[in-house]
């Protein structure tokens, strides 16, 4: 099996979680899984199991690299590689945990900024070989909110999850990710509700989702073991692997898994 499936929603509610852990679980079953952290607050490997103090130097970050592979220094302008070789950097500069392996890219862009320097042109790049290229499972942790539609960068994924909280602000968000997947030709979009707390939550989300037109794969309740986690610094697969957000999870893998299958 092989797909590449982008993560998004909006900040804090939980798509770094659901990446991780489906990360795990496919690799737990033996396929052969990249996970790939976009989004600036880099907290992925947490989720995965993956001490921080184990992560490379973020790609965004390595200097000699990105004036190796564009021909000048990081931070400068001028004219610089635009499609620079990057093929050997994800087997180079990932980390595995219990077989699901992990690259850090780093920001982007700046945030708004429409960046034109060599470090996002190597980062660009990379996004894509990783898209278009590579011939295994690719689980995209994306930044939050829509910049990274807007600028193309998530096109060529297979699925996208938006992930979304009980709330109007969070659905609306998710109703215009769907509307810019659409528009960039993803051809799988679905929605995921997490920190679901009672059957009122849930019913707002399958009324909202029916509403908006989106495709719900699954409930995730709020589930205390999950907090309990992040205090201790354990991935939730590990901390709690039976827990009801993490068996939630499990039902959406199998469920993405009926869907995906060719």
């Amino acid at each position: 099996m092989s797909f590449k499936l982008a993560i998004v929603g909006k900040g804090g509610v939980g798509k770094t979680f659901l990446a991780g852990t489906l990360a795990r679980l496919f690799a737990n079953d033996g396929k052969n899984v990249l996970a790939v952290d976009a989004d600036p607050n880099m907290n992925l490997h947490a989720t995965m199991g993956i001490p921080k103090t184990e992560l490379p130097t973020p790609i965004g970050e390595m200097k000699e690299l990105i004036e190796e592979r564009t021909g000048v220094p990081a931070g400068t302008s001028g004219m610089f590689v635009l499609n620079p070789r990057v093929d050997d950097i994800p087997e180079r500069f990932h980390i595995s945990r219990d077989g699901a392996k992990l690259i850090v890219l780093g920001t982007i862009e700046t945030a708004g900024g429409g960046c034109i320097c060599p470090e996002s042109a190597l980062l660009r790049a990379l996004l894509s070989h990783i898209i278009l290229k590579r011939d295994e499972i690719v689980i995209i942790d994306f930044y939050a909110g829509l910049e990274h539609l807007g600028r193309g960068t998530s096109k060529g994924v297979d699925s996208m999850i938006t992930v979304v909280e009980p709330g109007t602000r969070s659905l609306d968000l998710a109703r215009r990710i769907n509307s810019l997947g659409a528009s960039l030709a993803v051809p799988r979009r679905y929605v995921v509700g997490n920190r679901i707390s009672n059957e009122q939550e849930e019913n707002f989300i399958v009324n909202a989702s029916t509403e908006f037109d989106l495709e719900l794969l699954g409930i995730i309740p709020r589930d205390p073991s999950i907090i309990e986690s992040d205090i201790k610094g354990i991935a939730p697969i590990d901390f709690a692997p039976e827990s009801p957000a993490l068996l939630a999870i499990k039902k959406i893998k199998y469920t993405l898994e009926k869907r995906l299958a060719p």
